[in-house]
C-alpha cells in the first residue's frame, strides 16, 4: 500500500507531527519528496529554504529511524558548482553556489549521518504534467509570442517525472542505498531543450539563444551540472533519453481548448 502525504496533512518543518504520521502508517520506505523548490525564492527566503529543505529532511530520517523505515530522499544537481566539463560522478565533491544548493547539500550531509543506509537520489531539470515546468512554460509563452530568447550556456539534464517515479519504484524494490543519480539520459543546454520543445508541438515560434549574464536571475545556476549514471546503471536501472521523454510528455500533456 502506497500512503501519499501533502504538506497539510504533514508539514515536515514540524517534528511532533512527522512522528506521529510516520508512527501511524509504519511504512517500509518513506519517499520524502517534498521541498522548498524555487531557486529564485530560495536565495530571498533562506530561513524557510532551510527549515524546510534541510531541517524538514532532518525531522523525517529522525521519524524514520524510529519506526525502522528505510528513507529515500531527493535531492538535486544544485549541490555542485557547476565548473566541471564532463559529468558528475556521486563522489565528486558537493559545492553549492546558491542558497537551494546549499539547503540540499547539507540535508545529503545531515542525513547519511543519521541514516549511512539512506538512499539520496538526485535529478535534475524536471518536468511532468499537472505543475509548472519548463515545457509547460516554453509552450504557454510560444502560443503568444513570434520569438523567444533562451539561455544557452547552462548543460543539464532534463527529467520526465514519470520517468522518475518509475526509477524510484526499482530503487526501493532493490534496497538502494547510498546516492545515485537519476536523471534521463543525454544532456542539452535550456536554449536546446526549448528547440525541441517547440519542434515536437509543431510551432513555429524562433527560439533564440542568449546568456545567463542577459537573463540575470537572483540564484546563480551551474553552467554545467550533468549527471552521470554510472551508479543507476550498476544497479540495473535504465532510464529513456530526454528526447523520448519529451515526445510522452507532449503526447500526454492535455490540449489546449481553442
Amino acid at each position: 500500500m502506497v500512503t501519499g502525504l501533502t504538506s497539510h496533512a504533514a508539514d515536515i518543518r514540524d517534528a511532533k507531527r512527522v512522528q506521529d504520521v510516520v508512527q501511524e502508517t509504519n511504512p517500509e520506505w518513506i519517499v520524502l519528496a517534498a521541498a522548498y523548490t524555487d531557486v529564485d525564492g530560495c536565495e530571498g527566503n533562506p530561513d524557510l529554504a532551510f527549515a524546510v529543505n534541510r531541517d524538514g529532511a532532518v525531522n523525517v530520517a529522525v521519524a524514520a529511524k524510529k519506526v525502522g523505515a528505510r528513507l529515500l530522499f531527493l535531492s538535486s544537481d544544485y549541490v555542485f558548482d557547476g565548473k566541471k566539463t564532463t559529468p558528475y560522478e556521486i563522489e565528486d565533491a558537493r559545492n553549492p553556489q546558491s542558497v537551494y544548493g546549499r539547503t540540499k547539500a547539507e540535508a545529503e550531509v545531515r542525513l547519511l549521518e543519521l541514516m549511512p543506509d539512506c538512499c539520496i537520489a538526485r535529478t535534475s531539470w524536471l518536468f511532468g504534467i499537472g505543475g509548472k515546468c519548463f515545457p509547460d512554460t516554453i509552450l504557454k509563452l510560444a502560443a503568444s509570442r513570434p520569438a523567444l530568447d533562451v539561455v544557452n550556456d547552462q548543460r543539464g539534464c532534463p527529467t520526465y517525472s514519470i520517468d522518475l517515479t518509475r526509477a524510484i519504484v526499482q530503487l526501493c524494490r532493490k534496497d538502494a542505498s547510498g546516492i545515485v543519480h537519476v536523471t534521463n539520459a543525454g544532456d542539452c543546454t535550456w536554449f536546446e531543450f526549448a528547440q525541441d520543445i517547440i519542434s515536437g508541438a509543431g510551432l513555429a515560434t524562433v527560439v533564440r539563444p542568449v546568456s545567463s549574464r542577459q537573463m540575470a536571475r537572483p540564484a546563480p545556476r551551474p553552467s554545467y551540472s550533468v549527471l552521470s549514471a554510472t551508479r543507476l546503471r550498476a544497479l540495473g536501472i535504465e532510464m529513456p533519453s530526454w528526447h523520448d521523454a519529451l515526445r510522452r510528455y507532449l503526447e500526454e500533456r492535455p490540449k489546449p481548448i481553442r
